[in-house]
């Protein structure tokens, strides 16, 4: 089974680029970062107590505020009340931006998130190996920074080339933040030129790394979608992914060969990013 890797940095349109992939004629079952993260952290989670926890005693207003509770039984007391949501607006500003503050408590969540969202994804990926998917979207922000590009047959990059237009859609599609909040989230979530590049040192030619650019309306990126699938297919094609599912320990070893090519990239870049630093 193959696996994409599907990034950008937020606002490129990536979440429009993993509704197409996920809608015929492709159809690919999509593993979101996102959506799990949120789930590791719903009410009576650990991940939702170790929040409450660290987070708590200095964000007054980290929750959502508790639902009334309505007595229907006259006398009888009214049942507990539920555990209230974490407020995502407000976490979201404690942890994005680049002060030393902000990066500390980013890294503390992530440290808290990060781990069961991976869980979460090895069992998902199981799933969709077990039954027979040629394909699955491994769908992640950062992809590269937490090194889960590692897995990935592919690296799937959405870009915009204008920082602008960027910034524009976030605050067209997120209107409470302000500037400095949009232009917070758009740093966290690192440089879309590097993300792009990185995809491209992996192998443009080979299908390792492919770029869908979002410059463009609706029907543009449709096009570059298409483009891009009809790239990975050809490095890819379906009949491979059956062979690997019939023949476990050939699927293992696909695997494993595949860890070492990708460990063996990030390392010539690595290497590339600290001769071209020392040339500064």
């Amino acid at each position: 089974m193959l696996i994409i890797g599907l990034t950008g940095s937020i606002a490129t349109g990536k979440s429009t680029v993993s509704s197409l992939l996920a809608s015929p004629p492709y159809s690919l079952p999509i593993i979101d970062a996102d959506q799990l993260a949120r789930k590791v952290v719903e009410p009576g989670t650990p991940g939702y107590a170790a929040i409450v926890n660290y987070f708590g005693p200095s964000t007054p207003d980290l929750l959502l505020p508790a639902e009334p509770t309505i007595n229907v039984n006259g006398g009888e007391p009214a049942p507990a009340p539920r555990p209230r949501p974490l407020n995502r607006p407000a976490l979201g500003r404690r942890v994005f931006g680049t002060s030393e503050e902000r990066k500390r408590d980013r890294m503390i969540l992530n440290k808290i998130v990060h781990p069961a969202v991976r869980w979460e994804m090895y069992k998902s990926l199981l799933y969709y190996y077990l039954h027979g998917f040629w394909a699955v979207v491994l769908d992640v922000p950062l992809l590269f920074e937490s090194g889960m590009d590692l897995i990935c047959g592919t690296v799937v990059v959405v870009g915009v080339s204008d920082p602008a237009v960027q910034m524009a859609r976030l605050r067209a599609r997120d209107p409470h933040l302000s500037v400095e909040d949009a232009e917070n989230r758009v740093r966290s979530q690192g440089d879309v030129k590097g993300k792009v590049e990185k995809a491209e040192f992996r192998g443009k030619e080979s299908g390792r790394g492919v770029i869908v650019w979002n410059d463009g309306d609706k029907e543009a990126l449709e096009r570059e979608v298409r483009k891009a699938v009809a790239t990975i297919q050809g490095s890819s094609p379906r009949w491979w992914a059956w062979w690997l599912l019939l023949a476990p320990p050939l699927g293992v070893g696909i695997a494993a060969w595949n860890l070492a090519v990708n460990y063996g990239i990030k390392r010539r870049w690595e290497k590339k990013e600290g001769t071209n630093k020392a040339k500064l």
